[in-house]
């Protein structure tokens, strides 16, 4: 199975090659922060400092590259054709998602599916879903088109006012932010007037605002972005302690597997926090590290997307590579202490499959 996916990489042309292995050397690199991250938590959950890693190794690696390897062998083209239809499943299941005795609700949030063994999160599935439906759409819109609000604004809204519908109603609001952003940069690269975007951009501004304020526990993780000083046994705690964390890992870190943080002190330590347990055990340099190969990644993908001849694999990828250049920025961000704490995780390290 491995040396039919070397094979299958090796045939690739050169970007294609450095996207598998970026993709590679972000995966092994994930899992040896999860494996060190989750010796704690695994120990006193599970009785195995490695059940993460194993878990994330069983189902989430394996059934990764068998995917990698059938899908790597369809022509990218048929997506354009089932964009519409995958939309609709993915909404059917975030639907799903609020039928009890179907979908599973974690910390006050109804955000799972439950069939059995196996519970996965639709709304990740949407992310795929709303970007190929979205680069099929304006690929059959020339620029006269895009230019008309008729044309491009209203579907693009409705479509959009459709997701975050769903995602309210879970609520999920990280993921509808990580939606737009990702539609709004999809939809400027089909050609979308700067005016629009500009429109887009403060509605999705007002939206957040109002939702923050109507939910006390988001207005509290504004406040401590704003003022980490602000009680930092509660609300500020968990960015207080990512810092601490951060600050104590130094240039060259603590050492692999040497993190005090993760022993019960930070907050999801192998989910949206892994980040801060990475650098306090390989400092800056593997901080830094770990980031550059995220960006030489997306920068491989936009260079991927400027040889795609036709406009939807062009806008396919893209989209994919916004996705990820957002999602390691807001986790990163967050922990960081430069935009409030979301709770998205980062894309190849953290927790799940």
């Amino acid at each position: 199975m491995l040396h039919k996916l070397y094979n299958r990489a090796m045939h690739l042309h050169g970007s294609g090659k450095t996207v598998v292995v970026l993709v590679i050397l972000l995966v092994v690199l994930g899992l040896a922060a999860l494996s060190s991250a989750g010796v704690v938590e695994g120990q006193k959950k599970f009785g195995s400092p490695y059940y993460f890693l194993k878990h994330q190794l069983i189902y989430g690696v394996l059934p990764g590259l068998l995917l990698f390897w059938m899908l790597s062998k369809i022509n990218y083209k048929i997506w354009k054709k089932l964009a519409l239809p995958l939309l609709l499943l993915t909404a059917g299941l975030m639907v799903l998602v609020l039928v009890p005795g179907f979908g599973v609700a974690v910390k006050g949030a109804q955000r799972w599916l439950n069939f059995g063994s196996f519970t996965f999160q639709p709304s990740e599935f949407l992310k795929l879903a709303v970007i190929m439906y979205l680069a099929a759409w304006f690929s059959g819109r020339d620029n006269r088109s895009m230019a008309h609000w008729a044309y491009s604004v209203v579907p693009f809204l409705l479509v959009l006012t459709f997701v975050g519908f769903l995602l309210i109603l879970q609520p999920d609001i990280k993921t509808l932010v990580l939606i737009t952003r990702i539609s709004a940069a999809v939809y400027f690269f089909a050609g979308a007037k700067i005016s629009h975007i500009l429109i887009l951009f403060v509605i999705l501004v007002l939206i957040v605002i109002f939702l923050s304020f109507v939910e006390p526990y988001r207005w509290n993780r504004v406040k401590a972005f704003f003022n980490p000083a602000i009680d930092r046994q509660g609300v500020s705690y968990h960015i207080n302690q990512a810092l601490l964390g951060i600050g104590s890992g130094g240039v060259f870190g603590l050492g692999y597997g040497q993190s005090k943080q993760k022993i019960n002190y930070l907050p999801e330590p192998i989910g949206d926090s892994i980040f801060a347990i990475l650098v306090e055990e390989m400092g800056f340099v593997g901080g830094l590290l770990v980031l550059s190969l995220f960006v030489f990644l997306v920068l491989t993908m936009v260079k991927i997307a400027k040889n795609v001849s036709d406009k939807f694999g062009r806008l396919l990828v893209l989209g994919v590579a916004v996705w990820l250049a957002a999602q390691t920025f807001i986790n990163v961000g967050a922990i960081l202490g430069l935009i409030p704490l979301t709770g998205v995780p980062l894309p190849f390290f953290s927790y799940g499959s």
